[in-house]
């Protein structure tokens, strides 16, 4: 299935493909891939590994991926964002990202989790939900900044959701 880019006004975020997926798992550019110092990180590769599960076991995921965060003046990746799978039972997505540190307090992350909560509405999804380490202000920052609202603190995380 072909799902075309997201395009913001700085980024453009790339629907991975399996074999792109494969490569990031690797850790393997091919000739051609402009990927920022640092990227991937390991949490690129388990999410590239959880999508190639997926895949496996359920088949494409339609926009529910991850997706590549690139520059759009450079085209360099600077890290990730996506979905965990498809929507559960009552059609709730989970939304994860990060940048290479070279990439971040240049407000990316919520410049991209803005469009990706952008992509779950218009697939009709009912919430988003995230979450992150409640000693990772900056990670709740992203998510207050894109809409999404803390839902509840345990376990040393602070879990953020947005309904549509």
């Amino acid at each position: 299935m072909k799902i075309p880019p997201v395009a913001t006004a700085r980024l453009l975020l790339h629907p991975l493909t399996a074999d792109e997926a494969e490569r990031i798992v690797a850790r393997a550019p091919r000739a051609g891939d402009l990927w920022a110092e640092g990227y991937p990180q390991d949490g690129d590769v388990r999410a590239c590994t959880g999508f190639l599960r997926g895949v496996a076991g359920r088949g494409d995921p339609g926009v529910f991926r991850p997706y590549e965060i690139r520059l759009r003046d450079t085209g360099a990746a600077v890290g990730g964002i996506g979905f965990h799978g498809p929507p559960d039972e009552v059609g709730v997505v989970t939304v994860g990202y990060g940048l290479v540190p070279g990439a971040r307090g240049e407000g990316y992350a919520s410049e991209a989790l803005r469009a990706l909560l952008e992509t779950a509405r218009l697939a009709g999804v009912a919430g988003v939900k995230g979450d992150a380490d409640l000693d990772n202000p900056a990670s709740h920052r992203v998510m207050e900044a894109a809409g999404m609202r803390c839902v509840a603190e345990g376990e040393g995380l602070r879990h953020f959701y947005r309904g549509f």
